[in-house]
């Protein structure tokens, strides 16, 4: 669903993920049309690199 919300609206997939200066900033770029790939990559970007420390943090047992 995240990833959904990162090509849809990607300023908000960083309010999920608990980074809201980011999410300012990604709708500050989104705001342009020409920034909206930019914000779109940077926040799938952004998600995978949430994920893959959620994996990190569970395999240790938080």
């Amino acid at each position: 669903m995240r990833l959904l919300i990162a090509f849809l609206l990607p300023w908000l997939t960083f309010f999920t993920i608990g980074r809201p200066i980011s999410g300012i900033i990604c709708l500050i770029l989104q705001i342009t049309l020409l920034g909206w790939i930019p914000a779109t990559i940077w926040a799938v970007y952004a998600l995978s690199q949430y994920n893959t420390d959620q994996k990190i943090k569970n395999s240790f047992g938080k």
